[in-house]
């Protein structure tokens, strides 16, 4: 383990201890969402399949505004679209050396008010892991056996262990039963 993945656990660590939970109710924590954040993945293969499931997540949200958020380093203005989304990506200005977000980025964030997060990084990621930290009040979304409590108040676990596409499927079906909405994420066969 490198000496800033050392630091940065024990950054984390500390922003944890900080983390007060809330009580939330479910489904009702999941109905009326208004601002929407989308943590997406580092990996090239899994933006590309994260970008083909957007019309399920606008569908299952709608008519919440969202917002995603990519990893530190990555353009994604070649491989989203724009329409419908409004699309962030932090600058290494906005980043401690350790590649955690700053402080005064946090509480840029903060100022979207957003009442839901959905990660949908499949690795465990010391940004990712702020950011969640950073909403506490929210409805913070993510695959189970990743982060857990208290980075999630709701965890979904999926059959799929390395299956990246039947994975991102497999959430947001759930996802969309426990909301009782009728969404038809892409199934392995749809074309890409």
């Amino acid at each position: 383990m490198s000496l800033k993945s050392i630091a940065s656990n024990i950054k984390i660590n500390r922003l944890k201890k900080r983390t007060q939970p809330i009580a939330l109710t479910f489904p009702s924590a999941l109905m009326n969402p208004k601002h929407v954040l989308i943590c997406l993945p580092a990996g090239l293969r899994e933006l590309t399949l994260v970008k083909q499931f957007l019309p399920t997540i606008t569908q299952l949200f709608k008519p919440a505004d969202i917002t995603l958020l990519a990893m530190p380093g990555i353009h994604l203005s070649d491989i989203y679209p724009r329409k419908g989304f409004q699309i962030l990506t932090p600058t290494v200005d906005q980043l401690t050396w350790l590649g955690l977000p700053r402080k005064s980025y946090l509480e840029q964030l903060k100022q979207y008010n957003f009442d839901t997060v959905l990660d949908m990084n499949l690795e465990s990621s010391f940004f990712t892991s702020a950011i969640l930290l950073t909403f506490p009040n929210a409805t913070r979304i993510g695959r189970g056996n990743h982060l857990g409590n208290p980075f999630y108040n709701l965890e979904i676990k999926t059959r799929y262990l390395r299956d990246e596409r039947n994975i991102y499927r497999s959430l947001l079906e759930t996802l969309g039963k426990i909301m009782n909405k009728d969404v038809e994420p892409m199934t392995s066969h749809s074309s890409q």
